[in-house]
């Protein structure tokens, strides 16, 4: 009696995209694999926040135009403006001389920061300082926090 042929093997599909061998071997990762992504509006070069990226995470946004990052917290890869539709644009992406962070230059579309903000350098205010000037150079006239002749009588700032 005949035999039925064997089902044909499985066509392997094309595996899955990865990041760019070149570019993965001079990434330094932290324990969790992740590198910082510091992100900056491309042509007024205002920091706007920090994203942490893996090579997941930097593969699709050096491939679709779009900043990826790998969020921490919920253990998922999100794409900034997919539900605020405040998206980031990729227009040039860096990669630091120790290779453990990231500039990724965007055109930001709307605010930067989960809290409604343009950054996230906002909502967490400025911290005093002591301001540093190099020898040499004119002093810096704004200083970081101000003095008391700066306040009035009942310590608020003027």
């Amino acid at each position: 009696m005949p035999t039925a042929d064997p089902a044909p093997a499985a066509v392997p599909s094309d595996p899955a995209p990865s990041l760019d061998p070149a570019v993965a071997a001079r990434l330094r990762r932290d324990d969790a694999g992740l590198v910082a992504a510091v992100v900056q509006q491309h042509d007024t070069r205002e920091v706007l926040m920090v994203g942490w990226m893996d090579d997941e995470a930097l593969r699709r946004t050096l491939t679709s135009g779009r900043v990826t990052f790998w969020s921490r917290s919920r253990q998922e890869y999100w794409r900034k403006g997919d539900t605020s539709g405040h998206a980031q644009h990729v227009k040039h992406v860096a990669l630091d001389c120790d290779g453990d962070a990231l500039l990724v230059q965007v055109d930001q579309v709307g605010a930067a920061c989960h809290t409604g903000t343009r950054t996230c350098f906002e909502a967490g205010g400025t911290l005093t300082a002591v301001v540093g000037h190099r020898p040499g150079a004119a002093a810096d006239p704004t200083p970081s926090d101000p003095t008391p002749s700066d306040r009035d009588p009942a310590g608020a700032t003027r």
